[in-house]
Protein backbone atom coordinates (compact mmCIF):
# COMPACT_ATOMS: atom_id res chain seq x y z
CA UNK A 1 0.00 0.00 0.00
CA UNK A 2 1.21 3.28 -0.49
CA UNK A 3 0.41 6.87 -0.17
CA UNK A 4 -1.32 9.22 -2.60
CA UNK A 5 -1.60 12.60 -2.81
CA UNK A 6 -4.57 13.23 -0.46
CA UNK A 7 -4.67 9.55 1.56
CA UNK A 8 -1.82 8.73 3.37
CA UNK A 9 -1.53 5.45 5.55
CA UNK A 10 0.42 4.75 8.75
CA UNK A 11 0.49 1.50 10.16
CA UNK A 12 1.47 0.40 13.68
CA UNK A 13 1.69 -3.35 13.89
CA UNK A 14 -1.62 -4.85 13.24
CA UNK A 15 -3.48 -1.11 13.78
CA UNK A 16 -3.75 1.09 10.38
CA UNK A 17 -4.13 4.56 9.96
CA UNK A 18 -5.83 6.10 7.07
CA UNK A 19 -6.04 9.52 6.91
CA UNK A 20 -7.72 12.19 4.45
CA UNK A 21 -5.65 14.71 3.94
CA UNK A 22 -6.45 17.80 2.19
CA UNK A 23 -6.62 20.11 5.22
CA UNK A 24 -7.37 23.46 2.93
CA UNK A 25 -10.67 21.70 1.88
CA UNK A 26 -11.76 20.33 4.87
CA UNK A 27 -11.00 16.95 3.31
CA UNK A 28 -13.55 17.39 1.12
CA UNK A 29 -14.31 14.20 -0.89
CA UNK A 30 -13.49 14.64 -4.42
CA UNK A 31 -13.29 11.79 -7.46
CA UNK A 32 -9.59 11.44 -6.77
CA UNK A 33 -10.14 11.04 -2.93
CA UNK A 34 -12.85 8.37 -3.28
CA UNK A 35 -10.33 6.27 -6.09
CA UNK A 36 -7.82 6.53 -3.53
CA UNK A 37 -9.58 5.66 -0.51
CA UNK A 38 -11.15 2.48 -2.59
CA UNK A 39 -7.92 1.72 -3.42
CA UNK A 40 -6.53 2.02 -0.09
CA UNK A 41 -9.67 -0.25 1.03
CA UNK A 42 -9.03 -3.10 -1.08
CA UNK A 43 -5.23 -3.65 -0.21
CA UNK A 44 -6.69 -3.83 3.10
CA UNK A 45 -9.17 -6.36 2.35
CA UNK A 46 -6.70 -8.93 0.89
CA UNK A 47 -4.03 -7.97 4.19
CA UNK A 48 -4.53 -10.50 6.51
CA UNK A 49 -1.76 -9.06 9.05
CA UNK A 50 -3.97 -6.15 9.90
CA UNK A 51 -6.93 -6.24 12.68
CA UNK A 52 -8.04 -3.06 12.60
CA UNK A 53 -8.45 0.33 10.64
CA UNK A 54 -9.00 3.84 11.98
CA UNK A 55 -10.29 6.51 9.55
CA UNK A 56 -9.71 9.90 10.07
CA UNK A 57 -9.00 13.55 8.14
CA UNK A 58 -5.98 15.86 8.54
CA UNK A 59 -6.02 19.06 10.14
CA UNK A 60 -8.04 18.97 13.23
CA UNK A 61 -10.79 20.93 11.83
CA UNK A 62 -12.76 18.33 9.78
CA UNK A 63 -12.81 13.93 9.51
CA UNK A 64 -14.46 15.33 5.92
CA UNK A 65 -16.56 18.51 5.73
CA UNK A 66 -18.60 16.89 3.14
CA UNK A 67 -18.49 16.08 -0.79
CA UNK A 68 -16.35 18.59 -2.65
CA UNK A 69 -19.04 21.69 -3.88
CA UNK A 70 -16.84 22.72 -6.34
CA UNK A 71 -16.73 19.54 -8.41
CA UNK A 72 -20.13 19.02 -8.48
CA UNK A 73 -21.50 22.15 -9.69
CA UNK A 74 -21.17 22.02 -12.95
CA UNK A 75 -22.47 18.21 -13.00
CA UNK A 76 -25.33 17.14 -14.92
CA UNK A 77 -27.68 14.33 -13.97
CA UNK A 78 -25.44 11.53 -15.46
CA UNK A 79 -22.22 12.84 -14.19
CA UNK A 80 -23.58 13.20 -10.35
CA UNK A 81 -25.11 9.49 -10.99
CA UNK A 82 -21.56 8.22 -11.81
CA UNK A 83 -20.16 10.24 -8.94
CA UNK A 84 -22.68 9.35 -6.58
CA UNK A 85 -22.57 5.27 -7.68
CA UNK A 86 -18.48 6.27 -6.94
CA UNK A 87 -19.30 7.06 -3.16
CA UNK A 88 -21.51 4.32 -2.65
CA UNK A 89 -19.01 2.14 -3.51
CA UNK A 90 -16.29 3.27 -1.23
CA UNK A 91 -19.07 3.13 1.69
CA UNK A 92 -19.90 -0.43 0.80
CA UNK A 93 -16.18 -1.37 0.61
CA UNK A 94 -15.51 0.04 4.03
CA UNK A 95 -18.80 -1.18 5.63
CA UNK A 96 -17.95 -5.22 4.16
CA UNK A 97 -13.96 -5.28 4.68
CA UNK A 98 -13.35 -8.33 7.21
CA UNK A 99 -11.92 -6.02 9.92
CA UNK A 100 -13.52 -3.41 11.97
CA UNK A 101 -13.13 0.15 11.00
CA UNK A 102 -13.34 3.28 13.29
CA UNK A 103 -14.19 6.50 12.04
CA UNK A 104 -12.58 8.94 14.03
CA UNK A 105 -13.97 12.34 14.07
CA UNK A 106 -12.19 15.35 14.87
CA UNK A 107 -14.13 18.20 13.96
CA UNK A 108 -16.67 18.23 11.08
CA UNK A 109 -18.66 15.09 9.83
CA UNK A 110 -20.91 16.68 7.58
CA UNK A 111 -22.38 15.25 4.06
CA UNK A 112 -20.74 12.80 2.42
CA UNK A 113 -17.97 12.76 5.60
CA UNK A 114 -21.46 11.52 7.93
CA UNK A 115 -21.75 8.67 5.31
CA UNK A 116 -18.11 7.66 5.05
CA UNK A 117 -18.44 7.52 8.62
CA UNK A 118 -21.72 5.79 8.83
CA UNK A 119 -19.95 3.44 6.68
CA UNK A 120 -17.66 2.51 9.49
CA UNK A 121 -18.25 -0.06 12.31
CA UNK A 122 -18.67 2.71 14.99
CA UNK A 123 -17.78 6.59 15.45
CA UNK A 124 -15.52 7.88 18.00
CA UNK A 125 -15.47 11.90 18.04
CA UNK A 126 -13.84 14.42 19.89
CA UNK A 127 -15.90 16.94 21.96
CA UNK A 128 -15.32 19.90 19.17
CA UNK A 129 -17.57 17.61 16.54
CA UNK A 130 -19.93 18.44 14.86
CA UNK A 131 -22.30 16.50 12.49
CA UNK A 132 -25.04 17.07 10.02
CA UNK A 133 -26.30 16.01 6.47
CA UNK A 134 -27.34 19.59 5.21
CA UNK A 135 -27.40 18.26 1.72
CA UNK A 136 -31.46 19.74 1.76
CA UNK A 137 -29.61 23.20 1.80
CA UNK A 138 -28.17 22.65 -1.38
CA UNK A 139 -31.40 21.59 -3.13
CA UNK A 140 -30.32 17.95 -2.74
CA UNK A 141 -30.44 14.83 -0.73
CA UNK A 142 -27.56 13.06 0.64
CA UNK A 143 -25.99 10.78 -2.00
CA UNK A 144 -23.65 7.99 -0.35
CA UNK A 145 -26.31 6.07 1.68
CA UNK A 146 -26.97 8.45 4.22
CA UNK A 147 -30.91 8.37 3.48
CA UNK A 148 -30.00 4.30 4.14
CA UNK A 149 -27.29 3.90 7.08
CA UNK A 150 -28.78 7.08 9.01
CA UNK A 151 -32.20 5.83 9.93
CA UNK A 152 -30.78 2.20 10.28
CA UNK A 153 -28.21 3.66 12.93
CA UNK A 154 -30.45 6.50 15.10
CA UNK A 155 -33.67 5.28 13.66
CA UNK A 156 -35.92 6.51 10.74
CA UNK A 157 -38.26 9.39 12.46
CA UNK A 158 -34.68 10.79 13.82
CA UNK A 159 -33.00 10.51 11.12
CA UNK A 160 -36.16 12.36 8.70
CA UNK A 161 -36.54 14.74 10.84
CA UNK A 162 -32.50 15.69 10.79
CA UNK A 163 -31.90 14.78 6.99
CA UNK A 164 -35.11 17.29 6.17
CA UNK A 165 -33.69 19.91 8.27
CA UNK A 166 -30.26 20.20 7.49
CA UNK A 167 -29.53 20.73 11.05
CA UNK A 168 -26.13 20.34 12.13
CA UNK A 169 -25.50 18.92 16.09
CA UNK A 170 -22.33 18.69 18.52
CA UNK A 171 -20.71 15.78 19.44
CA UNK A 172 -23.00 15.03 23.04
CA UNK A 173 -25.99 15.38 20.92
CA UNK A 174 -24.97 12.57 18.73
CA UNK A 175 -23.82 10.64 21.43
CA UNK A 176 -27.52 10.40 23.25
CA UNK A 177 -28.82 9.90 19.03
CA UNK A 178 -26.51 7.10 19.16
CA UNK A 179 -24.86 7.83 15.71
CA UNK A 180 -21.77 7.94 17.82
CA UNK A 181 -20.33 5.49 20.90
CA UNK A 182 -18.20 7.71 22.80
CA UNK A 183 -17.27 11.79 23.14
CA UNK A 184 -13.36 11.79 23.97
CA UNK A 185 -11.66 15.18 24.79
CA UNK A 186 -9.66 16.84 22.44
CA UNK A 187 -6.42 16.10 24.47
CA UNK A 188 -7.08 12.87 24.63
CA UNK A 189 -8.38 11.67 21.29
CA UNK A 190 -5.75 10.64 19.74
CA UNK A 191 -4.79 8.30 22.75
CA UNK A 192 -8.30 7.27 23.46
CA UNK A 193 -8.50 6.06 19.70
CA UNK A 194 -5.61 4.17 19.71
CA UNK A 195 -6.40 2.76 22.88
CA UNK A 196 -9.48 1.57 20.99
CA UNK A 197 -7.80 0.36 18.30
CA UNK A 198 -5.21 -1.62 20.35
CA UNK A 199 -7.95 -3.40 22.34
CA UNK A 200 -9.20 -4.92 19.55
CA UNK A 201 -6.41 -6.00 18.08
CA UNK A 202 -5.63 -7.48 21.30
CA UNK A 203 -8.31 -9.74 20.23
CA UNK A 204 -8.90 -13.30 18.80
CA UNK A 205 -8.29 -12.52 15.00
CA UNK A 206 -10.74 -15.17 13.53
CA UNK A 207 -13.30 -14.16 16.33
CA UNK A 208 -13.21 -10.59 15.73
CA UNK A 209 -13.45 -11.48 11.79
CA UNK A 210 -16.60 -13.57 12.61
CA UNK A 211 -18.09 -11.20 14.56
CA UNK A 212 -17.83 -8.47 11.83
CA UNK A 213 -19.07 -11.12 9.01
CA UNK A 214 -21.99 -11.99 11.21
CA UNK A 215 -23.06 -8.10 12.02
CA UNK A 216 -22.79 -7.39 8.20
CA UNK A 217 -24.40 -10.29 6.58
CA UNK A 218 -27.12 -10.35 9.68
CA UNK A 219 -28.38 -6.63 8.76
CA UNK A 220 -30.30 -8.78 5.49
CA UNK A 221 -31.41 -11.76 6.88
CA UNK A 222 -34.45 -12.27 9.16
CA UNK A 223 -34.22 -13.33 12.99
CA UNK A 224 -34.43 -16.91 12.44
CA UNK A 225 -31.97 -17.04 9.82
CA UNK A 226 -29.70 -14.31 11.45
CA UNK A 227 -29.13 -16.48 14.64
CA UNK A 228 -28.21 -19.22 12.41
CA UNK A 229 -25.53 -17.53 10.69
CA UNK A 230 -24.21 -16.68 13.95
CA UNK A 231 -24.51 -20.33 15.35
CA UNK A 232 -22.99 -21.50 12.19
CA UNK A 233 -19.80 -18.93 12.83
CA UNK A 234 -19.80 -19.48 16.62
CA UNK A 235 -19.02 -23.52 15.98
CA UNK A 236 -16.72 -22.82 13.89
CA UNK A 237 -14.34 -21.24 15.82
CA UNK A 238 -14.13 -24.29 17.84
CA UNK A 239 -11.84 -25.54 15.19
CA UNK A 240 -9.41 -22.67 15.48
CA UNK A 241 -5.94 -22.41 17.72
CA UNK A 242 -7.01 -19.17 18.99
CA UNK A 243 -10.41 -20.76 20.51
CA UNK A 244 -7.66 -23.26 22.35
CA UNK A 245 -5.39 -20.42 23.32
CA UNK A 246 -8.13 -17.85 25.02
CA UNK A 247 -10.22 -20.91 26.89
CA UNK A 248 -6.91 -22.10 28.18
CA UNK A 249 -5.55 -18.61 29.18
CA UNK A 250 -8.93 -18.04 30.99
CA UNK A 251 -8.80 -21.21 32.84
CA UNK A 252 -5.14 -20.40 33.68
CA UNK A 253 -5.61 -16.80 34.89
CA UNK A 254 -3.56 -15.10 32.22
CA UNK A 255 -3.81 -12.97 29.42
CA UNK A 256 -4.15 -15.08 25.61
CA UNK A 257 -1.58 -14.03 23.19
CA UNK A 258 -2.97 -14.16 19.87
CA UNK A 259 -1.49 -13.71 15.74
CA UNK A 260 -2.50 -11.86 13.51
CA UNK A 261 -0.92 -12.73 10.28
CA UNK A 262 2.21 -14.06 12.68
CA UNK A 263 2.29 -10.75 14.37
CA UNK A 264 1.25 -11.77 18.19
CA UNK A 265 -0.99 -9.40 20.22
CA UNK A 266 -1.36 -9.13 24.11
CA UNK A 267 -3.11 -6.61 25.95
Amino acid sequence: MTNSEHVRMQRDGAVMTVTIDRPKALNALNAAVLDALHAVFTDIQNDRELAVVVLTGAGGKAFVAGADIAEMVDLTPEGAHAFALKGHAVCALISRVGIPVIAAVDGFALGGGLELALACDFIVASDKSRFGQPETKLGLIPGFGGCVRLPRRIGKAAAAQWIYSSDIIDANTALRMGLVTEVISSEQFSSRVNAIAQAIASRGPCAVRAAKRVLVESEDLDMISACALEAKAFSSLFATPEMREGTTAFLAKREPVFCWGGSRTAL
